[in-house]
């Protein structure tokens, strides 16, 4: 068995970071989580640009930080392919790309020969005697992934590849990075607020909240059933944690939350995630009448557009965050804005209960 391409075993107290994770060798990792979860501090882990001060980190099953080790960012063969291309204006393509074998080595034709096989990979063959100041944004992030994957390395860090493309070129490039990563074998870590990058290109997830790993498993287990707000918000479901008391019930501060749990639960008690959809959910200005299983009183903060409907956000008493998809017709009968007081209902066969 080949050893993980990247194993992160190690704390950063100054940036109050706690950090272990494995990027098995072939696979690709999405980290997540909101600003300031310490995505970039995993990655400087990752190339050698933070040292941590407890632990280990090992790339392709060679320890490059722990106690008594260190090797520099450039003799740990990871690439970084971030937001901006930051090309060497006074190359050509061809040149940039070849330049990374060129610094290992490479005999100068070689080197070329290496980066118009990579520049092909990306669909960038053409551009190659192109100066860099020709080149569309599209163009130069080609460019600049043919360029981090010529130097053939143990694995790739992607810092938000696609965010400072417009839709059109994010898109063709996000399909060029899938070709590149899962149809290749190569390992890579991909940090990246869009749902549309992790679908495509990661095989695992991790969801980093205040420096700490909170959740993890593979793409299809944490979209499909999210244990962190933050999984939770990039799925597009509402999710209510806390603690089980009955099979079919999840107590999470005040409320209450009934459905169907999903499989036999491992205890009758412990920690127990709730999960439904926005457009499950009903929006009342009082409680309707009835026997509902699930009316959560929330203060509505905020209304936003969701295609056709109106995404109305809200947030319960002790402070869970919840969402309802409803009809702009339906928001002008209730008259609801911001800060009023309603009611969010869902039926129990629309909610789904796990274990966390």
């Amino acid at each position: 068995m080949s050893a993980p391409a990247l194993s992160v075993r190690a704390a950063v107290p100054e940036r109050d970071v706690e950090i272990e994770l494995t990027v098995p060798a072939g696979r690709v990792l999405a980290l997540l989580g909101p600003n300031g979860a310490g995505k970039s501090t995993v990655l400087g882990l990752a190339a050698g640009t933070v040292r941590p001060a407890d632990g280990e980190v090992h790339v392709a099953g060679r320890r490059v930080a722990g106690e008594g080790a260190w090797v520099p960012p450039h003799g740990r063969r990871i690439s970084l392919l971030a937001q901006e291309p930051l090309l060497l204006p006074h190359l050509d393509v061809l040149a940039n790309v070849a330049f990374g074998p060129r610094a290992r080595g490479v005999a100068r034709r070689a080197a070329d020969e290496v980066a118009r096989t990579r520049l092909a990979e990306v669909g960038a063959e053409a551009l190659a005697e192109r100066r860099v100041h020709r080149l569309s944004g599209g163009q130069a992030q080609r460019v600049a992934l043919a360029r981090a994957l010529a130097p053939d390395p143990h694995l790739l860090l992607l810092d938000e590849p696609l965010s400072a493309l417009d839709v059109d070129a994010a898109a063709q490039l996000r399909q060029v990075l899938r070709a590149a990563l899962r149809g290749s074998g190569r390992a890579a870590v991909v940090v990246t607020h869009d749902l549309l990058d992790v679908l495509a290109l990661a095989d695992d997830v991790v969801v980093l909240e205040a420096g700490r790993v909170v959740e993890q498993g593979t793409t299809a287990e944490v979209l499909g059933r999210p244990r962190s707000g933050f999984g939770a918000r990039l799925a597009g479901v509402n999710l209510l944690l806390g603690e089980r008391v009955a099979a079919d019930a999840v107590r999470a501060g005040d409320e209450v939350v009934h459905g169907l749990a999903s499989a036999q639960p491992a205890a009758r008690t412990g920690r127990a995630a709730a999960a439904f959809s926005p457009r499950a959910v009903a929006v009342h200005r009082t409680a309707p009448g009835g026997s509902p299983r699930n009316v959560l009183p929330v203060r509505v903060t905020g209304l936003e557009q969701q295609g056709a409907l109106v995404r109305v956000r809200g947030e319960t008493a002790s402070g869970t965050r919840l969402a309802a998809d409803v009809t702009p017709a339906s928001l002008s009968v209730l008259r609801v804005g911001v800060g009023d007081d309603v009611v969010l209902v869902v039926k129990a066969a629309e909610v789904e209960i796990y274990d966390a």
